[in-house]
């Protein structure tokens, strides 16, 4: 049995109907696409086997992201932090494929993971200091717009498109090999399917089946290549057919569909399953990074039509016609999760940076006398320049 019909209570919808979330340039596929919401009748919580509890969870962690990211991208503009890259319209899938973990499975992520790290239980004054490059900078100014650690088995991100795929395929197959009962997911962008990285990793997982889960999240555009430009295949899902692997498409934009197809595939591989290529259908509604213009190489009309589909406001209307919360709930659950993160803005701006020196940390356990001698060369030149100051 594929996943998608391990899913009964799940629509699915097939080519005639794909026009509902991938309008914008009639590259209609032939693969099922699993959705929960978005249909004139939707199923009770209860039929899904999900809790009112994590409908929350989910919910407010999607909240959460919405509201840090819009405050990192003003922070940006502010000139504190260096570059960012927003999820606006990406949060059921960060959120979705997150919650369907366990905490000791081991994320490899890409450097568009917000909801991720928040789902995770990565505390907003962290997120902020790592943004802000404050002196509590978890990573010490190393790099820039990535997060990692080891408390949340979450990879430092790579900069680089695609080539945490195959470090995660190796690291599963090393899980595998200790006989771990761990799951590693690993997710990246449509852009990195163009990529060696990619099907490097999907051809070793294809022979050794270790224990690791692609999540690939289509949000259309690889930078400013639209995803027209980008592959000849009509989905991303069906390339997992040429390595013998289970390929399967899901509405990006519903958070439960997400949540459900990505912790069924994390079920089967756990108890040793092949591993499962699953592609998520959204939109990048904001630009690529800080330092993009989409307006150049997209229109108005399409980021419209694509809000319709909003994977927050869609979450909430689902909560609110199922009785979970009311438009009251809804009101103080917002108000709470901006007041706690404008908090802990006011409290990141009021730090200083990181020690200069701490770029001579974490490299060498054993520093040599090349890299003493520019340690203290840096001194010098940092003595003077406080004198100057003076």
């Amino acid at each position: 049995m594929g996943l998608a019909e391990s899913l009964p209570f799940v629509r699915t919808r097939v080519r005639r109907k794909l026009i509902i979330c991938n309008r914008i340039d009639g590259h209609w596929g032939w693969y099922e696409f699993i959705a929960v919401l978005g249909g004139k009748v939707l199923p009770d919580p209860e039929k899904i086997g999900v809790s009112s509890d994590d409908l929350l969870k989910m919910y407010k962690a999607m909240v959460l992201t919405r509201v840090l990211d819009r405050y990192i991208l003003r922070l940006q503009r502010m000139g504190k932090v260096a570059l960012y890259a927003e999820s606006l319209g990406e949060e059921a899938v960060e959120v979705g494929v997150t919650q369907a973990l366990q905490p000791r499975d081991v994320v490899f992520p890409t450097y568009r993971e917000l909801g991720i790290y928040l789902t995770r239980g990565v505390p907003v004054a962290e997120i902020l200091d790592r943004m802000t490059c404050t002196v509590d900078d978890p990573l010490k100014g190393h790099e820039f717009a990535i997060f990692g650690d080891k408390r949340f088995n979450i990879v430092p991100a790579p900069t680089p498109v695609s080539t945490q795929i195959p470090l995660a395929v190796g690291y599963a197959m090393a899980a595998k090999l200790k006989g771990e009962k761990m799951v590693v997911l690993t997710i990246f962008g449509d852009g990195a399917t163009s990529k060696g990285d990619f099907h490097e990793g999907l051809n070793f997982a294809s022979v050794h089946k270790p224990p690791v889960v692609f999540v690939c999240r289509n949000n259309q555009y690889a930078i400013s290549t639209h995803i027209s430009k980008q592959t000849g295949s009509s989905t991303i899902a069906q390339k997992a057919v040429a390595y013998g692997l289970e390929g399967v498409r899901v509405d990006g934009n519903d958070v439960l569909a997400v949540y459900l197809t990505t912790k069924a595939a994390v079920d089967r591989i756990r108890e040793g399953a092949p591993p499962v290529l699953i592609e998520a259908l959204t939109y990048r509604m904001g630009a690529h990074t800080t330092s993009d213009d989409p307006k150049r190489y997209r229109t108005e009309d399409e980021t419209q039509s694509w809000a319709k589909l909003d994977p927050v406001s869609r979450m909430r209307d689902y909560l609110i016609s199922k009785g979970v919360m009311d438009e009251e709930a809804d009101s103080v659950l917002r108000s709470e999760v901006e007041r706690e993160v404008a908090a802990e803005v006011e409290k990141v701006l009021q730090k200083s940076g990181p020690d200069p020196l701490v770029i001579f940390e974490d490299v060498y356990s054993d520093p040599p006398w090349t890299v003493l001698e520019q340690m203290e060369e840096l001194k010098r030149m940092i003595g003077i320049q406080r004198v100057v100051r003076r």
